[in-house]
């Protein structure tokens, strides 16, 4: 990432050192997971789409300790593996909307909400800003060769209400929750790098 791009990454002490930790991140490009596993203060295991897994990207993401999951269903495979980093006091990274789009966080899923509820782990938001510039780009597909792209980590804070509470509208309230601090996150990094 340093020698292709040029990361700034603000607030990555936040991110607690040990323990299980999920990270939120917006996504807007495809860059996006890669450009965060690059410049983390600490190893971390995404949730990504099947069809990711194809050629000799498979072998490589399966090394790296990626998660394979299945959109089109309840990947329980995909789940119990996920479930499994944050056991072992891992951090899973995770794309709250499921997919790439704006990156506002304007549409959560709810599956970050249950990893939080079910695990007890703390949520980080992460937002990343630049990845989707256009201006510049050699290669349609990346952003701007040597461009700045900025990785902004927010505090840590539980997904749930306290009470311990795992059912469906525990997790509804779970992931209103989390998407009003994500939101939050994403504008106050706006503001401080000024994209």
């Amino acid at each position: 990432m340093y020698g292709l791009w040029k990361p700034r990454v603000l607030g990555a002490w936040r991110v607690p050192a040990t323990g299980p930790v999920i990270l939120a991140v917006n996504h807007s490009h495809n860059i996006d997971g890669p450009m965060l596993m690059g410049t983390a203060p600490r190893p971390v295991h995404f949730l990504i789409k099947k069809e990711a897994f194809i050629g000799p990207l498979d072998p490589f993401l399966h090394a790296i300790g990626q998660v394979e999951v299945d959109r089109a269903s309840a990947d329980r495979t995909a789940i119990t593996h996920a479930l499994g980093v944050l056991e072992r006091g891992g951090v899973l990274g995770i794309f709250p909307e499921g997919t790439r789009g704006e990156g506002d966080f304007a549409s959560l899923r709810g599956g970050l909400a249950y990893f939080a509820l079910r695990s007890g782990a703390p949520v980080v938001p992460v937002a990343v800003l630049g990845s989707a510039e256009r201006r510049g780009r050699v290669i349609r597909a990346l952003p701007p060769l040597r461009g700045r792209v900025d990785v902004v980590f927010g505090d840590p804070f539980p997904a749930g209400d306290g009470s311990g509470r795992r059912t469906r509208t525990a997790l509804d309230e779970a992931t209103l929750r989390i998407q009003e601090r994500l939101t939050a996150h994403l504008e106050n990094a706006r503001r401080l790098t000024g994209r």
